[in-house]
Order: structure tokens, then C-alpha cells, then sequence
């Protein structure tokens, strides 16, 4: 006859996820997890059952490593709660659609508190409450002792309300490239936690949680944008996906940029200053703000918190990305920007 489990309070080092189990950290995670609208069936069983009038629904995915993609030294779990969604609910946003739901992987060492799994689950409801989603279900599994540590898999599912999907390809010569949200700040507070400091904190909070616009995205579908994508990786590497699934050449105007991204003088050029960066770097290859870039019709009328950056241009695929007209590369280097962009395996 086995022992039973002691009780341990909560809160209490020993309130591991080796202690309190499976079922005890699946328990405490749902308990903090919120309900989305769209859900028949939600957590408990094999599978969550959602509604989908539109007939379509929109999935992405994105996984974070510890290590990676966060520390748990630098940001808090609600903030590494908030940036797991925020990936996903961007992706949904970029094709025009709105997150009715979220389902989780979790793999963490035993050791890990389940306190800090809460904080996860608390970050992630936050930010899909206010569109009306919610963690639906998921999985987790352990991972070796001797791990590098927790690894978060989100998928985002989406409603496209009767819209056309907005893919990358869509992009014709004379579109006007535009943008909504900020571009740089979360590369700037990674440079500034990168240098042991937690301020200007407009930044280091940045980093820790994007704030994507969210709404812009279905706005921009219903305005006519021809094409679409989120900046996760930076501005002009992601630019260069949508230039060469699009076969066009997108010139990005680097006055229009700067008062877009740099107007009225703040925190970037700040710590621009104090660390010897021209913070157009940032802005030109900087990721993890999850902005959302878009071409229009040249007559289009923007919608609100869409600015225009730049212009799509005839040329073959493969043509990428130019900044006043002169080859990517060379923007780059002028500002002391290495690459364009984040390169995974690079």
C-alpha cells in the first residue's frame, strides 16, 4: 500500500511540480485561465470544441525556450505569460483575423514551482481577455532534470468574420507600404538588460511584454490591404518575406520611419545615446515588437494607427527589400546593424 502524498502549502519551495503532479498543476493553471466566448466545450475533456460561424479558422503557432526567448532573471512569469500570447494573437491579427482561442504545451523540469506556471497562466489570460479568448486545453510533459528548461508551445486559433484572409503575396506595385505599432523598443530593452540595467524601463517593459496592435489587423482587411505580415523578426527581414512571396520590391522611406518610430525624441534615442547605437538600427532589424506591416491600394484610406512608410515597386522575386532606394544591406551598415533581422539557426 502506497504512502499518500504529503500536503505541502502553497507557495512553500517544495510546491514543485514533482510534488503537487500533472493534475495538480493542470488544476491550478486552468483556475487562472479565463473562458473564451467561442468555446462549446471548454478545458477537461480529450478535446475543447469551438464555434466557428465563419467555417474557417485561422491557426498559428509559436514555441519559447527558456533561455531563449526569455529569462526567467529578466522577466517575471506573467511577462513571459503575456510575450507567449502576444507571438500568436499578432500572427492571427496579420491576417485580418481576431483569437477566439489558445491551446498550450507545456514541457518544464520537475523542480519548477507551480507557482510560476500560475504566473504563466495569469499573463496569458490577460492578454487574450480583452478579445474574448481564452486558454481552451492543452498538454504538459515533463522535461530531464538536467534540462536547459521550460519550453511553451502556443497555438492561436482565429476568426476571419466573414473576411478574406490577407496573405503576403498580395502586394502589387504601387501599393503604399504602412505600418501600425512601434518598431525597436523591444530590441532596445533586450540591449539594455543584455547590459545588466533595468531602465529606461518604457523598454526593458517592451521587451518583456509587445503590445501588438491587434485591432489593426482586421481594420487593415476591411480598408483593402492587399498583403500583410507581423514583424517578429525585424522590419526589414520581414519586409523581405512579404517582398518575395509578393514578387515585388518594397522601398522603405527612411524620413517616414524615423518620424513614425523616432518622433517626438524618447526612449530609444535615449538609450541609443548612453550605449553608442543609432537607433534606427533597432527600428530596421529590431523584432519581438510584433508591429504589423501592410501594402494598401495607393488611393486606400489608411486606417486609424496605420502610418505610411514606404512604397511597393515592380521587380522580380526574389528583389527584397531597399531602404531610399539603395540596397538593404547598405542601410544596415550605415546605421551599424549587422543583419536585417533575427536568422533562427544562424
Amino acid at each position: 500500500m502506497s504512502r499518500p502524498r504529503p500536503l505541502v502549502p502553497r507557495g512553500d519551495p517544495a510546491d514543485s511540480v514533482r510534488v503537487v503532479g500533472e493534475f495538480g498543476v493542470i488544476s491550478r493553471v486552468l483556475a487562472r485561465s479565463g473562458t473564451a466566448a467561442a468555446a462549446e466545450v471548454g478545458p477537461g475533456d480529450d478535446a475543447a470544441v469551438l464555434r466557428a460561424p465563419d467555417q474557417r479558422v485561422v491557426v498559428t503557432t509559436d514555441v519559447l525556450v527558456e533561455g531563449r526567448h526569455f529569462r526567467r532573471d529578466w522577466s517575471s512569469a506573467e511577462d513571459v505569460g503575456h510575450k507567449a500570447a502576444a507571438a500568436n494573437l499578432a500572427d492571427v491579427a496579420a491576417m485580418g483575423a481576431t483569437t477566439t482561442a489558445l491551446v498550450v504545451g507545456l514541457a518544464c523540469p520537475p523542480d519548477t514551482p507551480t507557482s510560476w506556471l500560475e504566473g504563466v497562466a495569469t499573463g496569458l489570460a490577460d492578454e487574450c481577455a480583452p478579445m474574448g479568448a481564452a486558454v481552451v486545453g492543452g498538454d504538459t510533459v515533463a522535461a530531464a532534470a538536467d534540462s536547459a528548461g521550460v519550453v511553451l508551445s502556443v497555438t492561436a486559433l482565429g476568426d476571419l468574420g466573414g473576411r478574406a484572409p490577407v496573405l503576403r503575396s498580395g502586394a502589387r506595385p504601387g501599393d503604399v507600404v504602412a505600418l501600425a505599432g512601434r518598431l525597436g523598443w523591444s530590441a532596445a530593452g533586450l540591449a539594455v538588460l543584455r547590459r545588466g540595467f533595468a531602465s529606461p524601463l518604457a523598454v526593458v517593459t517592451a521587451h518583456r511584454r509587445p503590445t501588438p496592435p491587434y485591432a489593426a489587423g482586421p481594420a487593415a482587411a476591411d480598408a483593402g490591404a492587399t498583403a500583410m505580415c507581423d514583424v517578429s523578426d525585424g522590419l526589414v527581414a520581414d519586409a523581405g518575406h512579404l517582398a518575395r512571396d509578393s514578387g515585388v520590391l518594397i522601398d522603405l522611406d527612411r524620413a517616414a520611419l524615423e518620424q513614425a518610430c523616432l518622433e517626438p525624441v524618447g526612449p530609444l534615442q535615449q538609450v541609443g545615446s548612453a550605449l553608442g547605437v543609432d537607433p534606427m538600427a533597432w527600428v530596421l532589424s529590431g523584432g519581438e515588437d510584433h508591429a504589423l506591416l501592410a501594402t494598401f491600394p495607393r488611393k486606400a484610406i489608411l486606417p486609424e494607427g496605420w502610418v505610411p512608410i514606404g512604397t511597393v515597386r515592380p521587380g522580380k522575386r526574389g528583389a527584397g527589400v531597399r531602404v531610399n532606394g539603395e540596397a538593404a544591406e547598405e542601410a544596415l551598415r550605415a546605421v551599424g546593424a549587422e543583419r536585417g533581422g533575427h536568422v533562427h539557426f544562424g
